[in-house]
């Protein structure tokens, strides 16, 4: 399904989404990317570095929070740009896994070509881990 340019507007809101980070995805993500800093696997390790625990990769963080614009516009390939900056750590306790908290809200649109902007907000136990996340992606006329 394609959203329609004709059905969003500025504060159109896009379904929010709970994503669980576990350690095991940490790991299978450390396989896909070849990330395997220890940061991301060992309790030790994290906090000799100052961590307060394992963390998850950015690049994960980045990839499930944007899974809310992929989600709703049922195209990956309808994004244009992604940027953002990262906050805070998202720390995944050994025992149970983080919750990812993600919204987005249109914050405009441009009739000429048919695009978008949505801002994204991204909280974990109500701490903001990602800030200034922009996306912009193109809509179905």
């Amino acid at each position: 399904m394609s959203v329609r340019f004709a059905d969003v507007s500025v504060g159109t809101e896009l379904p929010g989404q709970s994503f669980p980070i576990e350690r095991a995805d940490l790991i299978r993500y450390a396989g896909a990317s070849g990330d395997f800093n220890p940061i991301h696997w060992s309790e030790r390790t994290a906090t000799e570095v100052g961590l307060p625990d394992v963390i998850a990769h950015g690049m994960l963080t980045m990839a499930t929070a944007i899974r809310v614009v992929t989600d709703w516009l049922g195209d990956p390939g309808a994004v244009l740009d992604y940027k953002l900056r990262f906050t805070k750590p998202v720390v995944v306790p050994a025992d149970a896994p983080a919750h990812l908290e993600i919204s987005g809200v249109v914050r405009s649109v441009d009739d000429s070509d048919h695009t978008a902007e949505i801002q994204l907000s991204a909280s974990v136990a109500g701490q903001t881990v990602l800030t200034k996340a922009r996306v912009r992606v193109r809509l179905a006329p």
